[in-house]
This record gives structure tokens, sequence and C-alpha cells, in this order.
């Protein structure tokens, strides 16, 4: 699953840490989020987009395996 976690909170002038702390999660999560290797829970991916006032097709690009 490919996201635009990164982008978005880059354009917001966020820090990998101001997420970590505001998300409750570790630094690695984020990383591996960022780098589309690790795909979040449905929890922790609506903690996302509540945090960036989105939707969770806003930061999460589901696509279907053909």
């Amino acid at each position: 699953m490919k996201n635009n976690l990164e982008k978005l909170r880059k354009e917001r002038g966020i820090t990998q840490e101001d997420l970590v702390h505001a998300l409750e999660v570790s630094r690695q999560t984020i990383s591996s989020l960022e780098n589309g290797r690790y795909n979040p829970s449905i929890i922790l991916a609506f903690k996302i987009a509540r945090y960036f006032d989105l939707s969770i097709e806003d930061v999460f690009i589901y696509e279907e395996d053909e």
C-alpha cells in the first residue's frame, strides 16, 4: 500500500518526531510507513488521517492486485 504520509508531513512542516509523539508510535513505525515497508492497522490509519484532518483515502492509496 502506498501513502502520502511523508509528503503531507513535509508540506506541513511536521517532523517524524512530532508524529511519534502525536500518534504514540515509534520512530521506526513512522519511517517504515513512509518507506512503504509497513501497512498500518486500521486504528493507526484512522489516527494518522485524523491528525492531518483528512480521510484515510487522502493519506493511503489502496491498489488492488491485478
